[in-house]
């Protein structure tokens, strides 16, 4: 039923969406040199990699791989529509083709950078890396960026052990909710150990 519900309501997305889709890589395109959608390694489902799909927000020497709370100036390498993108979360629009090919679900764990081996290792342990990364998440709607690496786990295991279509209709709720609000959204590097946060980029 979750895949059903994944492969149905990706495509409705992705037709609705599709001139703001147009639009977007149009602003991309003419405000800055480089590709519009942006790839990067992750870890999804059995730990199998595969490449997320973003718009991109930051300029072309931004350093690959790393999590924006890491960067020590992010305001430097994010550009001026990418701002307003990862403010709405609007770059994650791309994922919906992620969807559509199996590799990601709107709901579920966010999916771990390929050299995050402290987040996949914890992950390990309590069996959220056996199931498909999600768009959003328990522990996105429950601190984003904010939560610690062993936080963020504990949020994953709780998802994975209680899964429901319940869970997944309000965690969806809760998101629209966060994004309207601008919450848990952290940019650059935080006054804490560098190994116990993780953001997307």
């Amino acid at each position: 039923m979750k895949r059903l519900f994944d492969l149905i309501f990706s495509i409705i997305m992705t037709v609705i969406l599709l001139p703001v889709f147009i639009l977007i890589a149009l602003v991309i395109k003419l405000s800055s040199k480089g590709p519009v959608i942006f790839k990067q390694r992750r870890i999804g489902k059995d730990k199998k990699e595969f490449f997320i799909y973003k718009f991109r927000t930051m300029y072309l020497e931004t350093p690959q791989n790393v999590p924006t709370h890491l960067l020590e100036n992010p305001d430097h390498y994010i550009t001026p529509i990418g701002r307003f993108l990862r403010k709405t979360s609007l770059d994650e629009l791309p994922q919906l083709f992620n969807i559509l090919k199996g590799e990601m679900s709107f709901v579920g764990p966010r999916p771990a950078l390929y050299n995050q081996y402290d987040l996949i290792s914890l992950r390990d342990g309590c069996g959220v890396n056996r199931v498909r990364p999600g768009i959003t998440g328990w522990a996105q709607v429950n601190g984003r960026d904010e939560l610690e690496i062993p936080v963020k786990v504990e949020f994953d295991r709780f998802y994975v052990e209680h899964y429901s279509l319940w869970l997944d209709a309000k965690i969806i709720f809760m998101t629209f909710l966060n994004v309207i609000l601008a919450k848990g959204v952290v940019e650059g590097k935080q006054t804490v150990d560098e190994d116990k946060i993780t953001a997307d980029r």
